[in-house]
């Protein structure tokens, strides 16, 4: 008995001291796929510290307001305004920084219980306070609101394409035919921007961040912001699955106001032509453009070029014979000089000064061949300056693909603005400017018939008046009239009744 005893005292200690010694034993670890495929969640074999946690499914996902979501505006924190690290709640449709603890995204994730978030920068689905990372199929609509892009294909058949696509709230649009939002007196910009929107090799240039991505620029200058922010405002207009029917330009704004020095503002009223005229050139430096027509698009788009014959006049107060020998010396003597431009301005006649015999002023009208008869070499204007006069005669020697023509309609003098209420008679189509040309200058055209693209049309008073344009939609034909978030179609004929004052003509091929 005694030896027994001590035999089962011996196993129990040696049992024991074995527990005591060796580690307790581990839970068998299972293959990340078999894991994956029972509970949905991927978990490294060997977790690494710091390691991102990837959850393919979240719990949230039903939260996600898609009506509240804008991604048009200032990608900057609602709370601390910084741009760094800035996400978008997917609840409620703010932007917050960050996503640790101790952020404005973690709290407001904690205080509003808003767990989704999307990261503006990586393009990344995040789950807050838990902090980990969702990836899921169905948040692809999201991604491509924020960073829509187009491939070669899809471009190809914008201008044959007739499909309508439908909103969230469910009304149809037209990608392309979009209204752009009047944050308060920007509609003078946004005609621009509509009509430059619809430039085929523009557009279609714009549409794909890759050509432009890889421009250098100096050190510290940050003018390629301008072209970035014009092309994210290219796609938005023309994604074929916008959450909205209407675009904000108010990134794009931002960049016009900083690098036009508070020249265009969206605050107060502009001029279109101005602005046009400014942001053109713009686009042609901030892509490292020359003066060599191929240097950049816009310049392989809107640049043309002209002779300008230039010859001074005598003053008159002088005796005719000494205005003879005048005319004989060299500074008398007309001049030529090679002059590029981007658009052809087109003066108005005079109005009227008498009412008729109803007492009514009378709406003159003019033909748009007459007005182009400026530029056949041959008709003289007289151009004053504060101590000579000197007549020019203008001669086109190259007529771009897209002809921009401004029809002045604004003449300031000591006191006001004074806007001429003159009706150009034009046509929508097959315009020849080939009539304009010389026979040697035309023989290098093969084509010289354009049709109109683009009109912007002024409204009302020169101080307080608005700008609306209208827009042809190659893939249908129609006609719109779009006045910021106001899309309508028009008829043709109702185009040539309105007091015209930009524009755009393309090259039939």
């Amino acid at each position: 008995v005694n030896c027994y005893s001590n035999l089962n005292v011996y196993v129990l200690f040696t049992f024991l001291m074995d527990s005591v010694k060796q580690p307790p034993l581990k839970r068998a670890k299972l293959n990340a796929s078999e894991l994956s495929a029972s509970t949905k969640e991927v978990v490294p074999t060997k977790p690494e510290q710091g390691a991102r946690r990837v959850n393919r499914l979240c719990p949230y996902l039903d939260t996600i307001n898609r009506q509240y979501l804008d991604f048009d505006f200032e990608k900057l924190c609602s709370v601390s305004l910084t741009r760094i690290n800035v996400y978008a709640c997917l609840v409620c449709g703010k932007y917050f920084q960050g996503r640790g603890t101790n952020t404005h995204a973690y709290t407001h994730s904690v205080a509003e219980t808003h767990h989704v978030f999307l990261n503006l920068h990586t393009l990344k689905f995040y789950c807050l306070p838990d902090n980990y990372e969702i990836i899921d199929s169905s948040l692809d609509d999201i991604k491509y609101v924020l960073n829509p892009t187009f491939a070669e294909a899809h471009i190809e058949t914008l201008d044959a394409s007739t499909k309508l696509s439908r909103a969230i709230d469910g009304s149809l649009y037209m990608p392309g035919i979009v209204g752009l939002n009047n944050i308060k007196a920007n509609d003078y910009c946004n005609v621009v921007l509509q009509s430059l929107s619809h430039v085929a090799p523009l557009r279609n240039y714009f549409l794909r961040e890759e050509n432009y991505s890889k421009v250098s620029r100096p050190p510290g200058d940050s003018s390629y912001t301008l072209v970035q922010r014009f092309g994210e405002l290219m796609r938005k207009l023309w994604n074929p699955r916008n959450f909205k029917a209407h675009v904000s330009p108010h990134e794009m704004l931002q960049a016009v106001v900083l690098w036009s020095r508070k020249k265009f503002q969206f605050t107060q009223q502009g001029d279109p032509i101005d602005f046009l005229s400014w942001f053109l050139n713009a686009l042609h430096r901030a892509l490292n453009g020359s003066k060599r027509k191929d240097s950049s698009i816009i310049h392989k788009s809107f640049l043309g070029s002209m002779n300008i014959y230039t010859r001074k006049i005598p003053p008159t107060e002088l005796d005719d014979h000494i205005k003879i020998n005048l005319m004989m010396t060299p500074e008398y003597q007309e001049f030529v000089t090679e002059s590029p431009f981007l658009y052809l301005t087109c003066d108005l006649p005079p109005p009227p000064l008498f009412i008729d015999e109803f007492r009514e002023n009378i709406i003159p009208q003019v033909n748009l061949y007459q007005l182009l008869t400026k530029f056949n070499g041959q008709t003289e204007k007289e151009y004053k300056t504060y101590k000579e006069n000197f007549l020019k005669r203008f001669e086109i020697t190259q007529l771009p693909p897209y002809l921009i023509l401004y029809i002045k309609r604004f003449t300031k003098n000591t006191f006001f603005v004074e806007k001429n209420p003159t009706i150009v008679n034009f046509p929508v189509k097959n315009i020849d400017f080939g009539e304009l040309l010389t026979p040697e200058i035309k023989a290098r055209h093969a084509n010289t018939i354009y049709d109109l693209t683009a009109n912007i049309v002024h409204d009302g008073e020169p101080s307080k008046g608005t700008y609306r344009v209208h827009i042809l939609q190659k893939s249908t034909g129609k006609w719109y009239e779009m006045q910021d978030l106001h899309v309508i179609d028009i008829l043709p004929q109702m185009i040539t009744l309105t007091e015209a004052y930009i524009q755009i003509y393309e090259l039939r091929a």
